[in-house]
């Protein structure tokens, strides 16, 4: 059992527009509901690459594609 929740992960996203140069910019902020560590990112693919690099670290050789 607590195998099972060592694979589960939770986030906050926290979205909000701010204005540069009369350009609307899009900033996000991750809140780990676990840990309560947040990261800020500029891009929805700096998101992206986040969470990816996360679930990558979390994957066991072999573990990937299973359920």
């Amino acid at each position: 059992m607590s195998d099972e929740r060592d694979r589960y992960v939770s986030y906050l996203l926290r979205l909000w527009q701010t204005t540069s140069s009369n350009k609307i910019v899009w900033w996000a902020s991750l809140e780990n509901s676990q840990t309560g560590e947040r990261q800020g990112f500029a891009s929805l693919d700096a998101i992206s690459n986040y969470l990816r690099q996360q679930t990558d670290a979390e994957t066991e050789p072999g573990e990937r594609g299973k359920e």
